[in-house]
């Protein structure tokens, strides 16, 4: 990385950011996207299975504005209206994280459990399936690979997203980038740049493996 970063920078200037290890800070902004994804990823298939039940049908309306809040509001305002109430650092920016990734696994459970075959559920209702044992043994199984679309969106979102959280105290790749740009080191710009994309490259590539195989199974 050392000769890319070297074409930017300054005369003079670090090419490597050096005021925290690199692993720590990447550790530190996975453990932040993994936890906001888990919580986003259990509210939303939670919303998703209610609004798709026909004694939660009517809720389909409140359920979609309250996915649909998370994106309405950019992040950074999320973060303005939670500092004071949460203070800085991890509390804040995992709030906004879960705000902003739920509507991608909202959206995505619906349209898969909408998607099972009205064939397939009268064919578990014959067997005896009770509603819960239909929900878990046919429709969840068969929705899984469009779901997991849905988490694959939102955690590539967030992986992004999570960056500004440096701007509230939160430890993450955003310190790189956000030192760069307090010092004008295009080079620390940079790293935290490709560091942030190369994390959501692969993630995006290892979930879209996982996609294929609930889709063959």
């Amino acid at each position: 990385m050392s000769p890319l970063l070297r074409l930017v920078a300054e005369p003079g200037q670090v090419l490597l950011y050096d005021r925290q290890p690199i692993r720590v800070l990447v550790g530190w902004h996975l453990a932040l996207v993994a936890a906001a994804g888990a919580v986003a990823c259990a509210v939303g298939v939670l919303l998703g299975v209610l609004v798709t039940r026909p004694a939660g049908a009517d809720f389909m309306t409140l359920a979609r504005m309250i996915s649909n809040l998370g994106q309405t509001f950019p992040p950074i305002a999320v973060l303005a209206i939670a500092v004071p109430l949460l203070g800085f650092g991890f509390e804040p920016t995992f709030l906004a994280l879960c705000a902003y990734g739920l509507l991608p696994v909202f959206e995505n459970t619906v349209a898969g459990l909408r998607g099972v075959p009205a064939t397939v559920r009268e064919a578990a209702r014959g067997m005896g399936l009770a509603g819960a044992q239909r929900l878990w043994r046919v429709e969840l199984p068969l929705a899984a690979p469009v779901i997991l679309t849905g988490l694959r969106l939102s955690t590539v979102i967030n992986i992004g997203t999570a960056t500004i959280g440096s701007t509230v105290g939160a430890v993450g790749l955003g310190e790189v980038i956000i030192a760069g740009l307090q010092s004008g080191n295009t080079a620390f710009v940079l790293q935290g740049a490709l560091l942030v994309a190369l994390m959501a490259i692969c993630a995006d590539l290892a979930l879209r493996r996982i996609e294929r195989a609930l889709t063959r199974a």
